[in-house]
Order: structure tokens, then C-alpha cells, then sequence
């Protein structure tokens, strides 16, 4: 008794296999063909609703043809399947042709009567969120020993599994949708986010790399990007990706100085399971994620000899083989490169290769030390403040008069790198909503800039943040005297007192 009714539900265990098939236009059809064979069927159908609920088409058939399928479309309460659509109740005829109500669209019963066979027909609901969402039929030759009550149920059970294959397609539906339009998001957050536009400096410096990066980027030329830490190579490559016919593609990037000599061939060609101890799986090198893109090696001075061959390989023939394979794989990478390094000098000492150098020296792009923008100076310092504070959470809006002078005076060896980090630092120490010179750090703290002399006493310290004071009431009023005392909450004659001790000059902060 136990092994027939093993064997009556061994089906249910094939269906449930079937749909776990992510996809529903395979699931469906391999479930309804399991069922058909169990049960015997002359054809089966499975239908499902439209976002209304008001209608019934063939999802999945077996035993129809294409003829019969698309004649095969209910109203909600139509026929039996548009009945069972809008009861959400399962119906059972053994004797299908002595139904008015079954409508025989697919032409099977006319075909049997042919033949003076009597048909059975089960319809039962497919249940998707406590709703009707489709139907499961068969239709089976009529057999007086069959259990009509108990091959319902099981087709109920399997029109429940039918549902909840439904519910889990639409979720992961669902899901890949929200990640693909997130990904989208992101990859057009990422363009405008470096866009030529939003690169800030009007020097005639950053002028000619503006003028550069538009010229490179439409291209797929390799670009060298020089210039000395902290002006914002990166940048200009993340600039020349995404301004580029490649920007939909990835924008892989490699540290080679950061990585050791023994893991850089592995990082940037990957590796085949047993190329050496521990690779127990394949792993795919920074050249084959970035097929498509751009690849990006920061400080591409750094490359060991070996390294520097299998590069310039990839370069010449657009191909190169992981470590432990020996299948070639093929790439189409744009590859911009940067170092601070003179690798004219490297190529000369022979630690770089002449070759190597020639095939990244195709379209040299310079970005210029912070010494020599002055002009972009106060801009960039801006953009930190706005930027910084608001990710700090402080209430910090601009720069004082002094701080400006002294940042603009400043030499700046670690370029806008050590200008961010400088503003981060100022802003942590505030206390109001301005930065003041006492907040800058005490590189720039310097006796010419600050007016402060080592050993200067009580006096001179109140002189100077005075002025200080002073210079910053009239830039906020624009050189008006009169305003800028009622915002020091003195009186005029006190104010040009003080202007004319410290030697101010108003007339130079009305276009401030």
C-alpha cells in the first residue's frame, strides 16, 4: 500500500525539480509534460491571468496545436477555466461532453467523438498571493476505476507548487531589475560625477588638461598620465573613461606599487587552478574584467622586469595567457597608465624597457602640480569645505580672509591631496562656521604668512587675530565700513581706527 502511493506522488517530487528552473518558459512546459505522463493525458494546458485577472491565455501546453493554443483564451467565469479563474475552485467533469459549459476551443472533444471516445477534464486554480492567477487543466480518457477526488488533489498540490515557482520568478524578476537599474544609476552617477564639467580649476594649467582629455578620451589610444602625487591622476583617468564611447563599461584599476612583485602578474593575468600553492580555483586577472573598459595601472614605474614583458605583450598582441595556462586569452583593453617617476631617466638606467615605454608614450597627458594653479586654490578649498563638512555633519561654510592667504601662500609638495587633507583637519578643530588661520595646520603656520613671530607675546597674538577679525567683517560686507561694524557690533569710528592701524584697505574687498 506504502510503494503504490510512493509511486502515486513520485510525480509531485518531478514537478517540484522541474520548477526550480528559474526560468518559467522552460519550468512550466517540463512540469506540465510530467504531469501529462502521469496522469495519461491527451493534452494539458497551463493558463494564467492577466495583471487584471479578467482573462486566461495558454502559458504551457502539451497535446495542442499552435492553432488550437491561440484559439484557447478565456474571459473571467467563461467556460470552465474562466469559471475556476473567478471561484478559485477546482472542477472535475468524468464525463467532459455531457457539460454545456465546456466550450472545447481546442477541438478535442469534437476530435474524441470521432472516435466515440468519452473524455474526463480536471481545471484546478493556480493560487499566486492568496489570488487566482491561472489554471492547470488535463485532459485524460474517461475511466470508471479512477479516482477522480484523489488525482484532484494531486493536481491542486501541483498547482500550488505552480504558484509559489511564480512568486519566486517574479521576485528574483524583481530583484535583477532594482540591481540592473541601480547599476544603471550608478554607472551614470559615475559619468556625471566625472564629467569634464564638474573637474574644478580655471588655470591656464588645468585649461590644457581639459583641452587634453577631450582630445584622448573619444579614442582608445593607451594615455601616460605624468605628474607628481597628489595632483589627481586618478582622476584624470576616471575623467577619460567616462567621457569616453566605453564609459558603459568597467573601470578597472591597479596600484602597482601597492602590490608585491610576486602577486602582480597573478593580479593583473589571473591564474589557473594549480599554477601554485593554494590557486585551487581560476581566478580571472584586472585584464579580463576590463575587457570592454579601460584598464587603469597607477604608478606603472614600479613593474618588475617580468612584469614589464608580459605587459608589453598584451599591448602588441591583444592577448596574453594566465599563470599556469597555456591557452591564449583575448582582450580589448584601453589602457591609460600614470606615474609620478621620469621614466626617460628609468629607460636610461635601464630598469624600465625602452620598448615598454614607447607603447604607453602614445598620447602624454600632464597634470600639474598645486604650485602651479595657484588660481585653483581657493576654488578646490571650497569644494572641500562644502564636501567635508557636510560629510561630517558640522555647520562649517567658508574661509576666512587670513586662512585664504595663507593657503595661497602655501608650496604645497602634496599637491590637493595634502590641501584635502588639510581642510579635513580645520574643520575637525572649528568651532564656528569659519575657518580661521589658527585652524590650518602647523606646516602652513609660517612667520611671514601668519604674522606671528616665534616667542610673540599676549599682544601680538590679539593684534593678529584683530586683524583677522577685521578683515573678515569688511569681506562679508563688501569694504563697507559701516556694515562691517555693526557685524564686529562696534561703532564706525572704532572701526576706522583699527583699519587704520592694521593698514587695511576696504576698497580691496568690494569685488570680494
Amino acid at each position: 500500500m506504502v510503494s503504490s502511493e510512493v509511486h502515486r506522488l513520485s510525480p509531485l517530487l518531478e514537478v517540484s525539480q522541474a520548477l526550480a528552473v528559474a526560468d518559467l518558459r522552460v519550468a512550466l512546459p517540463r512540469a506540465l509534460e510530467i504531469l501529462s505522463e502521469a496522469f495519461g493525458a491527451i493534452n494539458g494546458a497551463i493558463l494564467l491571468a492577466d495583471e487584471e485577472g479578467k482573462g486566461l491565455r495558454i502559458e504551457a501546453a502539451r497535446g495542442l496545436s499552435r492553432q488550437a493554443t491561440e484559439r484557447a483564451h478565456y474571459k473571467s467565469g467563461e467556460g470552465i477555466n474562466g469559471r475556476v479563474l473567478a471561484s478559485g475552485k477546482a472542477v472535475v467533469l468524468p464525463r467532459a461532453s455531457q457539460e454545456p459549459l465546456f466550450l472545447d476551443r481546442t477541438g478535442v472533444l469534437k476530435e474524441q467523438k470521432r472516435k466515440k471516445v468519452e473524455l474526463s477534464f480536471f481545471c484546478v486554480p493556480v493560487f499566486l498571493d492568496q489570488r487566482t492567477a491561472g489554471t492547470l487543466c488535463l485532459t485524460v480518457r474517461h475511466d470508471p476505476r479512477r479516482d477522480y477526488e484523489r488525482d484532484s488533489k494531486v493536481l491542486q498540490i501541483a498547482a500550488s507548487m505552480v504558484g509559489l515557482a511564480m512568486k519566486v520568478a517574479r521576485l528574483v524578476a524583481a530583484d535583477r531589475q532594482r540591481l540592473v537599474e541601480e547599476n544603471q544609476q550608478l554607472r551614470l552617477d559615475l559619468r556625471e560625477r566625472y564629467d569634464l564639467r564638474h573637474l574644478i580649476g580655471h588655470s591656464h594649467a588645468m585649461q590644457r588638461v581639459y583641452e587634453a582629455v577631450a582630445q584622448a578620451a573619444p579614442s582608445s589610444t593607451t594615455v601616460l598620465i605624468r605628474g607628481e602625487s597628489g595632483t589627481g591622476k586618478e582622476l584624470a583617468a576616471h575623467a577619460l573613461h567616462y567621457n569616453s564611447p566605453r564609459a558603459d563599461k568597467p573601470f578597472i584599476k591597479v596600484s602597482c606599487g601597492a602590490l608585491p612583485e610576486n602577486l602582480i602578474e597573478s593580479e593583473l593575468f589571473g591564474y589557473e587552478p594549480g599554477a601554485f600553492t593554494d590557486a585551487r580555483h581560476q581566478k580571472k586577472g584586472r585584464f579580463e574584467l576590463a575587457n570592454g573598459g579601460t584598464l587603469f595601472l597607477d604608478e606603472v614605474g614600479e613593474l618588475s622586469p617580468a612584469t614589464q614583458v608580459k605587459l608589453l605583450r598584451v599591448l602588441q598582441e591583444r592577448e596574453f595567457e594566465r599563470l599556469g595556462g597555456v591557452s591564449p586569452v583575448k582582450v580589448d583593453v584601453r589602457l591609460v597608465a600614470a606615474t609620478h617617476r621620469d621614466l626617460e631617466a628609468a629607460v636610461r638606467a635601464g630598469t624600465f624597457r625602452e620598448d615598454l615605454y614607447y607603447r604607453l608614450h602614445v598620447f602624454e597627458l600632464f597634470m600639474p602640480p598645486l604650485r602651479e594653479r595657484q588660481a585653483d586654490i581657493v576654488l578646490l578649498a571650497d569644494h572641500f569645505v562644502e564636501k567635508i563638512a557636510a560629510a561630517q555633519g558640522k555647520d562649517v561654510r567658508r574661509i576666512s580672509t587670513s586662512a585664504i592667504d595663507m593657503l595661497v601662500a602655501y608650496h604645497w609638495p602634496g599637491n590637493v591631496r595634502e590641501l584635502e587633507n588639510c581642510i579635513e583637519r580645520a574643520i575637525l578643530v572649528a568651532e564656528g562656521g569659519v575657518i580661521h588661520a589658527h585652524h590650518l595646520p602647523p606646516s602652513l603656520q609660517t612667520a611671514e604668512v601668519s604674522d606671528t613671530l616665534p616667542g610673540a607675546g599676549l599682544a601680538d597674538a590679539v593684534a593678529a587675530f584683530e586683524r583677522d577679525l577685521l578683515q573678515d567683517a569688511l569681506k562679508s560686507a563688501r569694504g563697507n565700513r559701516s556694515r562691517a561694524a555693526r557685524l564686529l557690533q562696534t561703532t564706525e569710528r572704532i572701526l576706522n581706527y583699527k583699519v587704520q592701524k592694521y593698514g587695511l584697505e576696504p576698497e580691496r574687498f568690494r569685488s570680494a
